[in-house]
């Protein structure tokens, strides 16, 4: 069976994180999709070298993609590269604000010489606004939009430990692109797209900006707790093994305090009562829970845990993720060998997933080259 993507075509003069994770998931998808990197290449490649010499970064954001280093200030590479363009479908840019403009690929003007193309712009900050021209990246970002202000303790603020803009931003990309290429599909017009880690990300922040707009505050940050939800946290039992639980409405929280706590009175407490009396009396519920899981074995509280269908999980370490039971892995090609990564979260019916190899450094520049010479 063919990919659904067959036959889409997509240039991508990318670096980083966003662009070339939504790249990357058009072309798991069947597109082919044209990496054009700086003679240096694409930065993320020298981020580190620890897989097999490889980024790992770079690992798992490009495969399934061709390379062609361009050096866009010569006329010669540029013309091809316009060459290029002009027989794709959908065409993603991620450089510093400004740059591809002056290199004379703005993507208006791009679209008015390929009507059907798509365009799609990411950017810090996006098209407009006081802020446009500015440079932006992960953790700028997350401290921008107040991210990290309610990520941490009560003590401290902290960083989401992965690139959660970059990815908020790759996956927004992808979404939209395979939007308007259905879209396209009945008009026959391509379009413009404009994305921002900044945007991505505020809208993730709905939930706490819209307390504090309506109450005046912020949720607090709360570590291995929910801000808004409780019982919703890590709490410890019997031998100082720690476990996260999650009660989500009414019937769980009467559950819990049946099966868990045997406690059936403190269901119906009216202390405790809703989910928003629980989130007020957090530090008198936690004393509650923990005066009983303290005389719990681990055994013995999965064993209420499970008989109460309570959620539940345990707070792992990345090691722990290495070796978790429930992990996919499949192979990967990268230049000078094969590794293990972690799978697509999207399974396939037939259960297959083949990735593309990652490229070197203009592995196809000279096909590509002879391909698009006119």
């Amino acid at each position: 069976m063919s990919a659904a993507l067959d036959g889409i075509t997509v240039i991508a003069l990318e670096q980083a994180v966003a662009a070339p994770y939504a790249s990357s998931r058009l072309a798991d998808a069947g597109a082919r999709v044209i990496k054009v990197e700086a003679p240096r290449g694409d930065f993320a490649r020298q981020y580190d070298s620890i897989v097999h010499g490889q980024s790992a970064y770079f690992v798992w954001l490009n495969r399934g993609k061709e390379s062609i280093d361009l050096n866009l200030k010569t006329a010669a590479d540029a013309a091809l590269l316009h060459r290029m363009i002009a027989r794709a479908d959908v065409f993603i840019q991620n450089l510093r604000p400004g740059v591809t403009d002056g290199l004379g690929f703005a993507s208006r003007s791009l679209r008015d010489s390929n009507p059907r193309l798509i365009t799609c712009d990411i950017s810090g900050y996006g098209a407009d606004g006081p802020y446009s021209g500015r440079k932006a990246y992960d953790l700028l970002m997350q401290a921008e939009t107040g991210l990290a202000a309610v990520t941490g303790d009560q003590d401290s603020i902290g960083r989401v430990g992965i690139s959660v803009c970059d990815v908020a931003a790759g996956m927004t990309a992808f979404a939209a692109i395979l939007e308007k290429l259905y879209a396209r599909e009945r008009t026959g017009d391509g379009a413009a797209i404009d994305v921002s880690l900044f945007d991505c990300i505020a809208d993730w922040m709905t939930v706490p900006f819209l307390y504090q707009e309506h109450t005046g505050a912020a949720p607090p940050r709360v570590g291995l707790q929910h801000p808004s939800i409780a019982p919703y946290g890590m709490f410890q039992c019997n031998g100082s093994e720690q476990i996260v639980i999650a009660v989500q409405n009414e019937a769980e929280w009467r559950r819990f305090c049946e099966q868990v706590l045997q406690q059936p009175q403190l269901g119906a407490d009216p202390l405790f009562s809703s989910n928003e009396k629980r989130v007020r009396e957090r530090a008198r519920l936690d004393s509650v829970i923990n005066a009983v899981f303290n005389t719990l074995s681990r055994r013995e509280l999965l064993e209420r845990l499970d008989a109460g269908g309570i959620a539940y999980g345990f707070l792992n370490s990345v090691a722990d993720l290495c070796r978790h039971p429930q992990l996919r892995r499949v192979s990967q090609r990268i230049p000078g060998g094969t590794v293990q990564v972690i799978a697509p979260p999207a399974r396939c019916a037939d259960g297959s997933c083949v990735l593309g190899p990652v490229p070197s450094l203009g592995e196809h520049a000279c096909s590509l080259r002879e391909e698009f010479a006119r």
